[in-house]
């Protein structure tokens, strides 16, 4: 393998995992806020996943607990130079998110296909997660087999 090549693969890796895990922060910050409490509250309202969460916490508290496990499941896949099986648990944990976050797209009546479109965007992230997962998994190898 040529030093591009090598070069190339090891940016590509970084660039694919840690923007995911700067999207998966941000809109986790996000979720503090009132605007986006607001904003999810249809699309949790309506989900088979996510159904019961406003009914047991109030909007806000929704937003905020869904915050809270998108930036907890980024710090674990940001975690991979340290710890490749967190970072796999986190990855596995982001791909289910966006699982549900993609059945938004059948769940949620009357759905604004700005909305839509901008959710499709997960199918890519949710390949990303999964490449993340399996990669992690793959780097745990050597310490399981000494063991």
């Amino acid at each position: 393998m040529t030093t591009l090549q090598k070069w190339t693969l090891v940016a590509g890796q970084v660039v694919a995992r840690y923007s995911v895990v700067l999207f998966f922060v941000l809109f986790g910050v996000a979720k503090f806020t009132a605007a986006e409490a607001t904003a999810i509250h249809p699309l949790l309202v309506h989900s088979p996943f996510l159904f019961w969460l406003p009914g047991l916490l109030n909007q806000q508290l929704s937003s905020d607990l869904i915050g809270v496990v998108e930036i907890a499941l980024a710090l674990m896949m940001a975690s991979r130079p340290f710890t490749p099986w967190v970072s796999a648990i986190g990855s596995y944990g982001i791909a289910a998110s966006l699982v549900v976050t993609l059945s938004f797209l059948v769940t949620t009546p009357q759905l604004d296909p700005a909305l839509g479109a901008f959710i499709v965007k997960d199918l890519t992230l949710l390949g990303v997660a999964l490449w993340s997962a399996g990669e992690a998994l793959e780097a745990t190898k050597p310490r399981l087999s000494s063991l």
